[in-house]
């Protein structure tokens, strides 16, 4: 329901003396692809803040399936698939010729208020309003 795809060429900058993407820069793409997405709904960081609310990702899971390399282009998929008590994203990571999957990732997300650092054991009302949904 909730998704972006963002297109990278992978840059040099980004490569090993493989030429193979580092394993971090991987998190770098799907930050990319989560800020995408929470653009496409006016939920991103600085909305979030202007709200009262941080939103520290608390878990974060990578599997690696082969090596994205210098100069090719890749498709990074974003969806939201929970948002009740916490963002769950997951992404997948495909090369743009083949469509072959490279790396498979799911970040959680919670909420936590500005002014008392307390974790939200729900997601604000703002959250719901921005997606155009109503609570269960």
């Amino acid at each position: 329901m909730f998704e972006a795809r963002l297109k990278i060429n992978v840059p040099f900058f980004d490569v090993d003396a493989m030429h193979v993407v580092w394993h971090g820069h991987y998190v770098k793409y799907m930050e990319m692809a989560r800020s995408e997405l929470l653009r496409q709904f006016d939920y991103d960081y600085p909305t979030m803040k202007a709200n009262g609310h941080i939103w520290p990702i608390v878990d974060l899971r990578v599997k690696y399936v082969a090596s994205a390399r210098y100069g090719q282009d890749i498709e990074v998929l974003a969806k939201l698939t929970e948002w009740e008590h916490r963002l769950r994203i997951d992404y997948v990571i495909r090369c743009c010729d083949t469509q072959k999957v490279l790396t498979k990732a799911t970040s959680i997300q919670v909420a936590v208020a500005i002014d008392t650092e307390e974790m939200l054991f729900e997601s604000p009302d703002i959250l719901f309003e921005k997606l155009g949904v109503t609570r269960s």
